[in-house]
């Protein structure tokens, strides 16, 4: 760990998938069947956005592709279990 370097890049990869988690959660409960993957996509869209915001705000070049990488695929598997619960329940 040099000087949090380390643990605040984490915890901006970390920070996304919740922030997924938290959309898709919101989305099962809140949104109506028929307009739940339109909301899911606008919840990876969200993410996307607060992703680069997060990575550069880290002021770290060393690893941005990485952190970005990680922290929209890590977005992407969420929601799209999301969905894919959503519609074993029937939801979608």
């Amino acid at each position: 760990m040099h000087n949090g370097t380390v643990s605040w890049k984490r915890l901006s990869v970390v920070m996304i998938w919740l922030v997924a988690v938290i959309c898709a959660v919101l989305t099962g409960v809140l949104v109506a069947p028929e307009d739940r993957l339109v909301w899911i996509s606008l919840s990876l869209a969200g993410c996307t956005i607060i992703t680069l915001a997060a990575q550069l705000s880290t002021g770290q070049k060393e690893g941005y592709v990485h952190r970005v990488t990680l922290s929209l695929a890590g977005s992407v598997l969420v929601l799209g279990a999301a969905t894919g619960l959503f519609a074993v329940l029937g939801l979608v």
